[in-house]
């Protein structure tokens, strides 16, 4: 019996570890990475938009410090009923100052971060949220110390 195709190989392993951290900020970052690498430009696109294909990579982006550019951020934690929490995420995926959204083994099963300009903008969305979605619970636990981790994963 013959072993089934890796989902990815040694290149892709490399690339997904050079682009977690330190991504390069020039006019081709891709072409960057590649003449570090000792691939072609090409090469690292066409991987990089597979891995993101399969769901491998989530986002390619910035990470700002929300306060520093004069917002505020807050964590959500919902209770939504199993039958509701595919509508619930739908809805709140919708705000652009949703930056993650993820379902917990928890009483509270929908734990999201929000930023906003203000914290009055916030609890606005909110209410919009639980309006449309009928979800009452939804707690506003806005950040009274920040605590910033660097999450690399060697793959």
């Amino acid at each position: 019996m013959t072993q089934p195709e890796p989902l990815i190989d040694d290149n892709d392993k490399v690339i997904l570890n050079r682009i977690q951290s330190d991504f390069p900020i020039v006019s081709r970052p891709y072409l960057a990475v590649a003449d570090e690498l000792g691939l072609t430009e090409k090469q690292v696109l066409e991987r990089v938009c597979r891995l993101k294909e399969m769901g491998i990579i989530r986002r390619i982006g910035g990470n700002f410090v929300p306060h520093k550019l004069g917002y505020v951020s807050t964590l959500c934690a919902a209770r939504v009923p199993k039958e509701k929490i595919e509508h619930f995420a739908e809805v709140v995926n919708r705000y652009p100052g949703v930056t993650h959204n993820y379902r917990r083994d928890h009483s509270f099963n929908i734990w999201f971060t929000f930023i906003a300009p203000s914290m009055e903008e916030i609890d606005k969305n909110l209410k919009e949220i639980s309006q449309e979605t009928g979800i009452i619970e939804i707690l506003n636990l806005p950040a009274t110390r920040v605590f910033k981790i660097r999450a690399q994963f060697d793959v």
